[in-house]
């Protein structure tokens, strides 16, 4: 009977330690709970305001208003009708410069048309009195050599014995032609394929002739008088 006292007084002492034990660690586990409970609430807190706030304004920088997108489109509006206006002026202008252009060619060379109709007209009136005068043919012809009347008389002189200053003479033996009596007559082509019809052809040619074997009219009638020939 004793030894069972004992046995239950000490159970009882176990089971009243195990009970304490189990009140402290209540109490322990509720006190840090309730520590950290307010600083937990802060930290959550504190990184949810840390978060980046995505409200209207983010919204709007992402996506252009209404507003500004009519804003943009009338821009472009804008822009693209003053390219289509200078592209039309540019156009226009192009347009007016070849119109202008043209004309100026077209009448630049009805001038040069109207020019040389003028100076085969007297080109024309030109051989017409060269035919009937060669001798005012030549002394025109001998200015640019610079001869004056010493050296047409000298000349004249010349050609009325070789051909009487007729542009159709015909030496017989020799085949010399025209009023120089060129030999072969092929020569005065140099001037000018008329050279058996256009007595200033013929002209041009005995000129350069005599300046370029004798010098002058009067030396090559000396040669002449001396040979019979030049």
């Amino acid at each position: 009977m004793h030894r069972r006292r004992s046995h239950l007084r000490r159970l009882g002492l176990g089971l009243g330690f195990i009970a304490s034990i189990i009140v402290l660690a209540t109490l322990v586990t509720g006190w840090l709970v309730d520590s950290a409970g307010p600083r937990g609430t802060v930290a959550s807190v504190e990184a949810g305001a840390a978060l980046p706030q995505v409200g209207p304004k983010a919204q709007a920088t992402e996506q252009p208003s209404i507003e500004q997108q009519l804003a943009d489109a009338a821009e472009a509006q804008v822009a693209a009708e003053e390219a289509a206006r200078a592209k039309a002026e540019a156009e226009a202008k192009a347009k007016a410069e070849a119109e202008a252009r043209a004309r100026a060619e077209a009448e630049a060379a009805a001038r040069a048309e109207a020019e040389r109709q003028a100076a085969a007209e007297e080109a024309a009136r030109s051989l017409e009195r060269a035919i009937d005068d060669p001798k005012s043919a030549a002394r025109t012809l001998m200015a640019d050599y610079g001869w004056g009347d010493d050296q047409f008389s000298c000349l004249d002189s010349l050609w009325i014995r070789e051909s009487n200053w007729r542009h159709t003479a015909e030496n017989p033996s020799s085949g010399a032609y025209g009023i120089p009596q060129s030999l072969p007559a092929s020569k005065m082509s140099r001037f000018g394929d008329d050279y058996r019809s256009n007595p200033v052809t013929q002209i041009e040619w005995g000129l350069w002739y005599i300046e370029d074997r004798y010098g002058t009219p009067c030396e090559a009638w000396a040669h002449s008088e001396a040979t019979g020939w030049y």
